[in-house]
């Protein structure tokens, strides 16, 4: 038995905290070639996810907000933002499911932000299809400018 506890959220964050993407994962599937992929994912405010989708139709994604706040963002082929949504722990609206196919990026924006999230695996590196040819890369100097664009979207 594997318990979810405040112990567990508060590791995976101070570890997110450390980390030079801020973002760590806490998986509780034994491997990457898993079939079903269940994991912790905790983020901290400026940490940059470059939108993407999953072509793969059995590669929809569940997303549960447990701790903090953050932004979805769904963006069509040429970039343009069709629609966000803002979760939030304890709020209404705490949680999403991604359509497999839909371009999508999150925005952290609260220190200690943590979901939980399940998708099916074999987890593979994203195809050049997967990843949006029109956002930059994660290591790209202009990635801190794209990212700034994406948190307006849910500045008051």
């Amino acid at each position: 038995m594997r318990l979810i506890t405040d112990e567990l959220l508060d590791s995976v964050i101070q570890e997110a905290k450390a980390s030079p993407r801020k973002r760590k994962n806490f998986n509780f599937h034994p491997t990457d070639d898993s079939r079903c992929h269940r994991l912790l994912n905790a983020l901290e405010p400026g940490t940059y996810i470059r939108p993407h989708r999953h072509l793969d139709p059995e590669k929809e994604e569940l997303m549960v907000l447990l701790r903090g706040k953050m932004g979805m963002v769904y963006l069509d082929d040429g970039g343009n933002v069709t629609e966000t949504a803002l979760l939030a722990a304890g709020s209404a609206t705490f949680g999403i499911d991604i359509p497999a196919g839909t371009y999508h990026s999150l925005v952290c924006l609260e220190s200690g932000t943590v979901f939980l999230e399940a998708k099916a695996g074999p987890y593979r590196p994203f195809t050049p299809e997967e990843t949006a040819p029109w956002a930059p890369a994660e290591l790209d100097p202009v990635a801190a400018s794209y990212l700034s664009g994406l948190e307006r979207l849910f500045s008051p």
